[in-house]
């Protein structure tokens, strides 16, 4: 392997260790509630009988038996993955240096098809705190057929193993308490141990402050957004629509704004509030755009989370109504939408008309997240522009899709740290036999050496919902709260953003230098525990 010189020595860094973790094998559970109510549920019913948390604390060192744990990657690469998997690494062997570590082979599939390579010092020694998921790769398959889940529990009884520990978002995490009942039904002695990812920020709690790969994620999205608003700056000649990552949440683009300050900023759970149209949207940018204008000022930035489409309620409508009438076999579709769903279909482009129709997923729904919204709203704005007495200027618009470059990026300090953290806690759950918990790393606006750990009950997560005609246990995302104290930050300043230049550049990730620069964290976490 070719690695740069800043990939050498980040291979170096050490990571640093809550206080309560620097004596691992003294550790012992404290079992009692967690901050929500705690709903049995009738699928999940030996995992809803559990205590809802753990807490650790120090006593006296006692022995630890060798621990033999199977670790997978499940769905979209987020930075720190690699640093989850050193902290689970390192945390059994501090436990008993006789531990074994196997880690499954592109995401759950590997479970299933039984593919997995063991993972050594020596291997390991090659990915600390470097991004990506390419120690053993990752994978969407979900474990939901009773033929999976046989041979999942075949694939974890020939390891021998004691846990199994996934590495997830929402769905993944589900599906890790799904596994850790069907064990429990089978006497099966593994125990199934989730960790809290995902660079969307929609997997949070009470318990859970953040999930990891968000403030990485965010950090690098803002050094480009800082990046694009000095050119606006410069050339005075463009307004950018920059679409953000985030598929059901606008956790993203809310901290971004908060980082570099742009001139408008989307939020989707505030137009699904305000229930605000289409037309509404365009027009509201389009007044930004003719004020900024009579102020000499024919450019600016604009961030769009990629989930929006979702949240307006009359796309919302048109996509349900085209998702049932394809899957009827309507062809037709056009004259067998309602009024209001028709007008709505009509006001777009044939090209986003096609991508409504055709693009769909696997289950037969629309993938909007192939739908590039940024360049519908500049192609609506244009013509809404155009029609406007007000306007005297000159729109110029570029479409950017801020996306994967953030996924596997190097983790900042804060994730290659928090990481370290989360895979020394599932461990300690593995050796606790605390199957159908989550790893938990709390008080993370404190410095690292007073954050706090601990274990939550999946099934306290999750609630039932109807998915594909079907009710089914899920674990819900967890949308921007518009009463938060990091929302209230952004409402109070988001005007003055609008018609000044007000644009901040927080550069690229910093590895080196004062702590105040290195290990910065997030608007999210610092306003959350204001």
């Amino acid at each position: 392997m070719t690695q740069s010189l800043l990939e050498k020595l980040r291979l170096e860094y050490q990571p640093r260790l809550p206080k309560v973790l620097e004596n691992i094998e003294t550790l012992r559970p404290i079992f009692g509630k967690c901050k929500e109510c705690v709903v049995p549920l009738e699928a999940l019913s030996n995992l809803s009988k559990k205590d809802p948390f753990i807490s650790f604390t120090n006593q006296e060192p006692k022995e630890h038996r060798p621990l033999r744990i199977g670790v997978v990657l499940s769905g979209g690469q987020a930075a720190g993955g690699h640093n989850v998997i050193a902290g689970l690494y390192d945390a059994q062997k501090k436990l008993n240096p006789d531990s074994e570590l196997f880690g499954f082979l592109n995401g759950p599939k590997g479970i299933t098809d039984n593919k997995y390579r063991e993972i050594t010092q020596e291997l390991l020694a090659a990915y600390r705190n470097l991004g990506g998921f390419d120690l053993i790769g990752s994978g969407r398959t979900k474990i939901e057929t009773p033929e999976q889940f046989k041979a999942a529990e075949a694939t974890v009884r020939a390891l021998r193993l004691d846990g199994l520990v996934i590495i997830g978002g929402d769905d993944s995490n589900t599906n890790a308490a799904l596994l850790a009942e069907y064990f429990l039904v089978q006497n099966c002695p593994t125990a199934v141990v989730g960790v809290p990812k995902t660079i969307d920020g929609d997997l949070t709690n009470s318990d859970i402050e953040i999930s990891f790969g968000f403030d990485s994620a965010v950090k690098t999205y803002s050094e480009i957004i800082g990046n694009i608003a000095r050119d606006a700056l410069s050339a005075k000649k463009y307004y950018y629509f920059i679409k953000l990552m985030g598929r059901s949440a606008s956790h993203i683009a809310l901290e971004c704004a908060m980082q570099t300050q742009p001139n408008m900023t989307l939020i989707g759970e505030e137009i699904a509030l305000k229930k605000d149209t289409l037309t509404q949207i365009v027009e509201g940018i389009s007044d930004m755009i003719c004020t900024r204008s009579k102020n000499g000022k024919d450019y600016g930035v604009i961030l769009i989370p990629e989930g929006i489409i979702e949240f307006i309620p009359e796309i919302n409508q048109l996509i349900q109504e085209l998702n049932d009438l394809l899957a009827q076999g309507v062809k037709d579709v056009k004259n067998k939408l309602t009024q209001a769903s028709e007008h709505c279909f009509s006001m777009l482009s044939p090209e986003f008309q096609s991508q409504l129709l055709f693009d769909r997923d696997p289950h037969g729904n629309v993938q909007v997240s192939k739908i590039e919204t940024e360049r519908l709203l500049i192609d609506l704005v244009k013509k809404a522009l155009a029609n406007r007495n007000d306007y005297k200027g000159k729109f110029s618009a570029q479409p950017i899709f801020c996306g994967y470059e953030g996924r596997s990026c190097l983790p900042s300090n804060f994730d290659a740290q928090y990481c370290y953290a989360l895979g020394h806690v599932a461990a300690l759950l593995v050796d606790l036999q605390a199957t159908g918990f989550i790893s938990c790393v709390q008080n993370l606006a404190a410095p690292v050496e007073e954050w706090q750990i601990g274990g939550r009950n999946l099934v306290t997560m999750i609630s039932m919902e109807k998915r594909q005609g079907k009710i089914k246990p899920v674990i819900q995302k967890s949308l921007v709260n518009l009463k938060s104290k990091q929302f209230f930050a952004f409402q109070k300043d988001r005007q003055k953003w609008a018609e000044q230049d007000l644009y901040r550049y927080p550069g690229p990730i910093q590895f080196f230098g004062p702590p105040e620069l290195t290990e910065a964290i997030t608007f999210t976490i610092q306003l959350a525990s204001s």
